[in-house]
């Protein structure tokens, strides 16, 4: 592999564990940012020259860490800072001549990211960038805001957090379930973007989908008396269980409901049915052990050959209810439409303010199914082109042109 693709490659892999492992020790984000920047600006004059080192990101690490040195002698940090100072450079040394990789500090990082000064809205995107490496266009596409607008924001927090001095601290142990939401939000877009791109072969976020589970399954070990930690847990798993049962030999996309059951990863499944049935064993029902019981339901097929849509519409609606998010409002109306009738489907989504839903691929995608299924074509097509042009994935824009020729009926995609 040449040096150039070699960087590429261990930036995409590494860059949020090195600013992580950076981060928590140094606590000044900026700087660790710029340290890292540097390291690789570093690595693309000094790899095609030297060659590529056996440990690609001991020396990233050690790079970035002289970085921070050479940044506090200029800045005359505090004498207080210095025995961080020498505890990195001797970590960084012992790392680079052991076979050990560096600590894994991502979890501690985004716990880190969710300081009371830090805008409680501006948590999880500050998470999905620095931590785990998603481009503010991708988060931006999550929050379903503009990338400038999210572009600026990020910009915005990161110039409080240096004007401000914010440091990051660990919270205290009774301090973590408060800050749970936003790391579990967090660690759920991660595996939106990975799994949107799984089938994308040259896609570089294809692996983020699984980073997402080892989160999910270190912050389980982390605070194994959180419910909410096993649902977003049993949430991932059930999808994954999925995922190869998505697109066809040829790549063609193909609609949960339409998905060969034998195709599911049954190991999957039974794990992510384990970690429900913990969660469910705590008192009340949060957000990711609703969402997990839907798929949950989806799941039974497996055994019981049918989907019983009245109890995910059920689930859909407790789900509304408690976090009426647009995601969980467009899937209300696609289960109602199954269980109930495709009129009754269609007024919930129209109930859904328009200006929420102009950039929202998965509405129109569905009012496009419900509109065709009751003989509507002028606007079923109208509601198919927008669900087109709104798709980045290519198997999916396929999928929905097929479904816009007016003919056989298909099931949504859900």
């Amino acid at each position: 592999m040449e040096a150039h693709q070699l960087i590429e490659q261990t930036a995409r892999d590494a860059y949020g564990r090195l600013l992580s492992y950076l981060a928590v020790h140094w606590r000044d984000l900026q700087a660790v940012e710029d340290a890292i920047g540097d390291a690789f600006l570093a690595a693309l004059e000094a790899w095609p020259k030297t060659g590529i080192p056996d440990k690609p990101e001991a020396w990233l690490l050690t790079a970035a860490r002289r970085r921070l040195i050479d940044r506090a002698r200029r800045t005359r940090v505090s004498e207080s800072a210095l025995p961080t100072l020498i505890a990195m450079s001797e970590d960084t040394e012992r790392l680079a001549s052991s076979s050990a990789a560096f600590p894994d500090e991502r979890l501690r990082m985004m716990l880190l990211c969710t300081h009371p000064a830090i805008d409680p809205a501006m948590r999880t995107p500050l998470m999905l960038q620095t931590v785990l490496g998603i481009d503010a266009a991708r988060i931006a596409s999550a929050f379903i805001v503009k990338p400038s607008t999210m572009g600026q924001r990020l910009t915005r927090v990161k110039a409080k957090i240096r004007a401000e001095r914010i440091t990051f601290e660990m919270p205290d142990a009774e301090e973590i379930p408060d800050r749970l939401d936003s790391v579990l939000e967090a660690i759920y877009a991660a595996y939106g973007s990975g799994w949107d791109e799984a089938a994308m072969a040259d896609s570089p976020r294809r692996s983020l989908a699984e980073e997402a589970i080892y989160l999910g399954r270190l912050l389980h070990q982390f605070t194994p008396r959180e419910p909410e930690v096993d649902g977003l847990l049993a949430l991932m798993l059930h999808c994954e269980a999925r995922r190869g049962a998505r697109h066809d030999e040829e790549g063609n996309y193909i609609p949960l409901s339409e998905q060969d059951c034998a195709r599911w990863e049954q190991r999957l499944i039974l794990e992510a049915e384990r970690h429900l049935h913990i969660a469910s064993q705590a008192k009340g029902m949060g957000r990711f052990q609703l969402m997990a019981a839907i798929q949950s339901v989806h799941a039974q097929r497996l055994w019981t050959g049918r989907t019983e849509w009245e109890a995910i519409a059920q689930l859909y609606e407790g789900l509304t209810r408690m976090y009426p998010t647009l995601g969980g409002l467009v899937g209300r109306a696609a289960a109602v439409a199954e269980a109930y009738g495709s009129e009754r489907g269609l007024a919930c989504l129209e109930a859904i303010p328009s200006a929420e839903v102009v950039s929202y691929q998965p509405y129109w995608a569905l009012a496009g199914h419900l509109y065709k299924r009751m003989q509507r074509q002028e606007e079923a097509q109208t509601a198919y082109s927008r669900a087109i042009g709104l798709s980045t994935d290519a198997s999916i824009r396929r999928f929905l042109s097929r479904q816009a020729v007016w003919g056989k009926l298909r099931t949504p995609l859900l």
